[in-house]
């Protein structure tokens, strides 16, 4: 028995559960559009003058793919021009259709790595140790625990890296001698009334200029410098050596500050829940009614396009059909190549549109029409004012 399949009558009536996904089935203006659609497809097939081989489900099929595809080049699009700004934000928040604010947390951090090794700032911590100095010994193995001193929580067999040594000369400030320094209750109280009770001595900076001051200081660091051994340090493959040579009765300490070297290899730095790339950055469907009327003509014809490639696959099944002393050929291969074209050609439409709407070229056109503008204005006769 033969069975009859329905091909396109004509007219179509739409309901929500008639498209695959159904992700836009109850929006107002794709169920206004979709049997409009439909009948346009159609008619751009030859209906009626040549039997159209779908049915009003592949019509639907295809709108609904045509505003997928166009919501997915747009997504992309705004993930691509946006991803800066957007890394570690949450991905709780649907962000089609809301606008993006260019910040400058994507830089920062990136710039945190550099901030670690330059310690001032990042996202590695910083830890704090000490060496223990023994009088006459310049050397010291900072692998052994007997000798240094982590902070608590830091594993013992951990390797860690040094960023900063405290082994720095005493201030100049606590050998400073003061020929003008005063005595009694009266100069102690003004002193502390200005602030400088804690220094020694604090009269210089009320009875001399600042500059007394700084030379003495800086005749003070020169004479460390030339004349005695200055305070330095070297670390090579867990070997501190100290200069000077560590005294009696001197500092019994050096401490250090450190990162603990898996905390800076770890590559998972931040929280988890947040936007991290391309695959997670929360952006979904396009809502329908929001697509403006340039938006709806691509859509269309690529449903148009989409529409001609299924019908290609149809006809395409068989290359001809026999009729009684002749047969007709079809067209399905015609039709699936000028189908390839018409979304290949759209597709790459779109992309250069959006392309020219990016960040980017909106600033360099910009700049260009500030250019242009200053150019006329320097062209302009100026008024002569005589006063």
């Amino acid at each position: 028995m033969a069975v009859n399949i329905p091909i396109w009558p004509g007219s179509s009536s739409f309901f929500p559960g008639n498209t695959p996904f159904g992700f836009y089935d109850h929006d107002y203006d794709f169920q206004q559009d979709a049997d409009k659609i439909a009948d346009w497809c159609a008619k751009r097939l030859g209906f009626p003058l040549s039997e159209v081989e779908l049915q009003d489900l592949h019509f639907y099929t295809c709108f609904e793919e045509a505003v997928t595809e166009y919501g997915a080049q747009l997504n992309a699009y705004n993930i691509r021009d946006n991803m800066l700004n957007l890394y570690g934000a949450s991905t709780g928040s649907n962000l089609t259709g809301k606008t993006v604010s260019p910040n400058l947390g994507g830089i920062i951090s990136l710039a945190n790595e550099y901030g670690v090794e330059a310690g001032s700032g990042g996202n590695v911590t910083y830890r704090t140790g000490s060496v223990t100095l023994s009088s006459g010994k310049q050397i010291y193995d900072l692998s052994d625990p007997s000798v240094v001193s982590l902070e608590s929580g830091t594993p013992g067999t951990t390797a860690i890296e040094i960023k900063r040594l405290y082994h720095e000369a005493p201030p100049a400030l606590v050998r400073f001698f003061d020929p003008f320094i005063g005595t009694g209750i009266g100069t102690q109280q003004m002193l502390d009334a200005f602030g400088f009770g804690s220094y020694s001595p604090g009269t210089s900076f009320m009875m001399m200029p600042i500059y007394a001051d700084l030379l003495r200081l800086q005749a003070i660091e020169f004479n460390d410098t030339v004349r005695r051994s200055a305070y330095s340090f070297e670390i090579s493959n867990n070997r501190l050596r100290i200069f000077p040579v560590p005294l009696v009765n001197t500092i019994t300490k050096v401490h250090f500050d450190y990162i603990i070297k898996s905390d800076r290899s770890n590559p998972l730095k931040g929280s988890t829940g947040n936007i991290s790339d391309f695959s997670n950055v929360p952006y979904e469907n396009v809502v329908y009614e929001n697509v403006n009327s340039v938006g709806r003509q691509w859509i269309r014809k690529y449903a148009a396009a989409l529409s001609k490639e299924m019908l290609g696959n149809v006809r395409g099944k068989y290359s001809s059909i026999p009729i009684p002393n002749s047969e007709i050929t079809l067209n399905g291969t015609d039709l699936l190549s000028a189908a390839q074209t018409e979304k290949d050609a759209l597709v790459t439409e779109l992309k250069e549109m959006l392309d020219s709407m990016s960040r980017q070229a909106q600033l360099e056109r910009k700049q260009a029409e500030a250019d242009a503008l200053q150019s006329q204005m320097m062209k302009m006769p100026l008024k002569i004012y005589i006063g």
